[in-house]
């Protein structure tokens, strides 16, 4: 795991847009303009809702502006720790069929409008998640042995100083959006 990337974040569910959004600009925070994500989640052979996910292989396949991105992540310490390895593609379709015939399973549909910006070695990311609500992400990249956990509570420490109501939450997006679509 020495060489390897790590993508480590912490995910909060956003009340009051226009109070984050204010905060954020106090921090010299600058949101860009929003894109449009259209992500397609898929689960390894084997993995169902419910199990952890620790360990396990969960692929992406995302469009944006045209392009399309393909992500596979591995939770690590927990499901917002991952090891991530992610390139472009051509053909979405293609690799959708590819990602099928390697034995995983398409799961959720995730779309969402993202506004992101840096701010020193973190990225925020407040996304308007279709069926889920608005959602503020706080991520950085590690490479090699750095401690995940470790890494999710400085993230958390300036999302608390921001001073605005957040409700932190431990779900991804593929499962925020599948229990806002389950039947009541």
């Amino acid at each position: 795991m020495a060489g390897e990337t790590q993508e480590i974040e912490v995910k909060y569910r956003v009340s009051d847009l226009e109070a984050l959004e204010a905060a954020l600009t106090r921090y010299g925070v600058h949101l860009s303009a929003p894109v449009r994500q259209d992500d397609q989640a898929y689960a390894e052979p084997g993995w169902q809702y419910g199990q952890s996910k620790i360990g396990r292989a969960f692929a992406r396949l995302r469009t944006q502006d045209g392009r399309h991105l393909f992500t596979v992540k591995k939770p690590q310490a927990n499901e917002m720790a991952c090891l991530e390895h992610e390139t472009w593609v051509a053909d979405r379709e293609q690799m959708h069929h590819a990602i099928v015939a390697m034995g995983f399973s398409p799961t959720v549909r995730i779309v969402k409008t993202r506004r992101t910006a840096m701010h020193g070695d973190m990225t925020v990311c407040v996304d308007e998640v279709e069926h889920a609500g608005v959602f503020v992400e706080i991520e950085r990249t590690v490479h090699g042995t750095e401690s995940g956990t470790a890494v999710q509570a400085e993230l958390d420490a300036f999302a608390r100083d921001l001073g605005v109501a957040l409700e932190r939450t431990t779900e991804t997006y593929d499962s925020l959006v599948r229990s806002a679509l389950l039947p009541a």
